[in-house]
């Protein structure tokens, strides 16, 4: 087995990556590109063998079953749907913990609630596991690059054993607070996108109902306080009703349900974030919700010059 040092130089470790979706496909490819002896594992085969044939430059290991992918791994990564999909894959009869071996990482990166974060960090710790919830942040496109943020909950020693794994493909990695915090800091990371995204949408359509010049408008608010990630990479494509961007507005969906239950189960209010979460309902309801989150400007109406 390779020995575990937190914080020490990048090593050569056995790492297997479950869940091979828009996401996970990208990071499972920079970790075998940054050296580890990667094994994979998707619930539909057909996904993981299509990803092996895309990849033919890279030696890398089909696993049948998550335990079979968990056995002998230094490292075993997860970036699957939702709670449910995480407790089958961890938890369940061939899960992940059936088989993993005693002081290996455990490490998280799909958006679920915070309870079964500290769940699996309750079970991980009576294996002495190093278990970290590490849900990320950049989309589609900051997997493709490697440059994803990535918010951790857990013991400060399980994250600082799981930093130079997550290296290859994240450029900023945040130690957020103890388990279950990384989940509830990507809640946060929704409800401020959640709304930065309902105002850009109705910005673009007042500005179009104006007959402005949409590209000067962004010449001229883009530098000042209106700006945010969300106007420099989606005002354009908004205003041409361009929305294939990755992530979709039915995750965005399954991701505000899990905030607006913490927030009620914490007493806290977020009503802008309630409301916008039904007008994605409204979007889903036009047969958008496998368009990406940008596609919230479709339930406001474009009024066209006469």
């Amino acid at each position: 087995m390779t020995p575990l040092n937190p914080g020490s130089a990048p090593q050569r470790l056995n790492v297997s990556f479950l869940g091979l979706g828009v996401m996970g496909a990208p990071m499972a490819r920079h970790l075998a590109r940054a050296g580890h002896n990667l094994t994979i594992y998707n619930r539909t085969p057909a996904r993981a063998a299509a990803w092996q044939a895309a990849h033919p430059d890279l030696t890398v290991r089909l696993a049948a079953t998550p335990a079979e992918a968990a056995s002998g791994a230094d490292a075993v990564l997860t970036c699957v749907g939702n709670d449910d999909d995480l407790a089958d894959v961890v938890l369940g009869p061939q899960g992940v913990f059936s088989a993993i071996r005693r002081g290996a990482m455990f490490i998280d990166h799909t958006t679920v609630s915070a309870r079964i974060a500290r769940q699996i960090a309750v079970e991980g710790r009576d294996k002495e596991i190093h278990c970290v919830d590490a849900p990320v942040s950049g989309g589609q496109a900051g997997a493709e690059k490697g440059t994803l943020s990535i918010m951790c909950g857990g013991r400060e020693a399980a994250v600082a054993a799981a930093r130079p794994v997550m290296e290859a493909y994240a450029s900023r990695i945040v130690h957020v607070g103890k388990a279950g915090a990384g989940q509830t800091t990507k809640m946060v990371n929704q409800i401020c996108i959640s709304g930065i995204v309902a105002g850009l949408s109705e910005a673009v359509r007042f500005a179009q109902a104006a007959h402005l010049d949409l590209d000067k408008v962004f010449e001229a608010i883009s530098g000042g306080a209106a700006q945010s990630w969300q106007m420099d990479n989606r005002w354009e494509t908004m205003a041409q009703g361009s929305f294939d961007f990755g992530f979709a507005v039915d995750w965005m969906r399954k991701d505000l349900g899990l905030t607006l239950d913490e927030a009620r189960g914490l007493g806290a209010p977020v009503p802008v974030t309630a409301l916008v979460d039904q007008f994605y309902a409204e979007v889903q309801a036009l047969g958008a919700g496998r368009q990406d989150t940008s596609a919230l400007i479709r339930r406001l109406p474009q009024k066209h010059a006469k």
